[in-house]
């Protein structure tokens, strides 16, 4: 009788569980006009007025992209030009601080030592990529680590010997699965603070963009209710994911998630006034 009991509970465990399944797949499944629709905006509609289209951008002064145009002979850097205006962006608060860098592709090795010239003195910069003959750029601040970007048990050994990490960059493979495996195992890895930035993901329909728009989807994820503490407003339990992660962005053929520095228990909307309409 008790293993009657132990087998009706599991396999209402797995009903459960697959019931759960089916209603996240029909609930993705309404999704998809809305996600068609976006496409078609963003095809069919000009997003720049034509009096602003022409204007002349002045860029900010961007080391890093000087350190890319000044770069003619040595080791080849290989990056698409707007990558430089996301790494500005994202990357400048380290500058002048210890940070630790994993860059996954090395490929000639020119970007190793930009990296090191960007960040300062205090840079260490870990290199990993598949083809052996990339150990040739390690030196006294350069670690290199050869093996598969798609194998777990790599990125294992790798944490086990880099137990600080707060930038890594994927320029590897740039195929979704080495993608999607590079970030799983490395992102709950990443410092608190830490930025992470994959590189390269192309086409409409790549596996490792879908990946990206559901991650980004569980951001706006409304969980428990909590009473503010008794002031007005509204507040909910952070998910896992708004716990831990401030921002994702989005850029052509690139994506950046920032980490919180701190994790947050509770996503608070407080009022302030004293004026308020009936109707809501």
């Amino acid at each position: 009788m008790p293993k009657l009991q132990k087998a009706k509970r599991v396999a209402s465990s797995i009903v459960e569980s697959a019931m759960r399944d089916l209603k996240e797949t029909a609930d993705l499944l309404e999704l998809l006009p809305s996600v068609v629709r976006g496409v078609q905006f963003s095809r069919d509609t000009p997003l720049q007025k034509e009096d602003h289209a022409v204007q002349p951008e002045i860029p900010p002064e961007n080391a890093l992209l000087a350190y890319f145009n000044e770069h003619k002979a040595g080791p080849g850097i290989w990056k698409w030009q707007h990558y430089f205006d996301i790494y500005q962006r994202h990357f400048a608060q380290f500058v002048g601080r210890e940070v630790h860098v994993v860059e996954v592709g090395i490929y000639s090795g020119g970007s190793l030592p930009m990296w090191k010239h960007y960040f300062g003195p205090g840079c260490r910069v870990y290199g990993v990529d598949i083809e052996e003959a990339c150990k040739a750029y390690r030196d006294e601040t350069t670690r290199v680590f050869i093996g598969d970007q798609a194998d777990r048990a790599f990125w294992a050994k790798l944490r086990s010997e880099v137990p600080r990490v707060d930038i890594l960059i994927d320029d590897g493979g740039h195929q979704p699965e080495q993608q999607i495996v590079t970030l799983e195992e490395m992102l709950p890895h990443l410092s608190p603070g830490g930025v992470y930035l994959c590189e390269d993901i192309h086409g409409t329909t790549n596996g490792f963009a879908a990946y990206l728009h559901g991650l980004a989807t569980e951001l706006h994820a409304i969980a428990t209710a909590l009473m503010p503490d008794g002031q007005p407003g509204a507040a909910f339990t952070a998910s896992r994911l708004q716990s831990g992660i401030s921002s994702i962005h989005l850029y052509p053929f690139a994506a950046v998630i920032e980490k919180r520095t701190r994790p947050v228990e509770r996503l608070v909307a407080p009022k302030h006034g004293t004026q308020w309409q009936p109707f809501l």
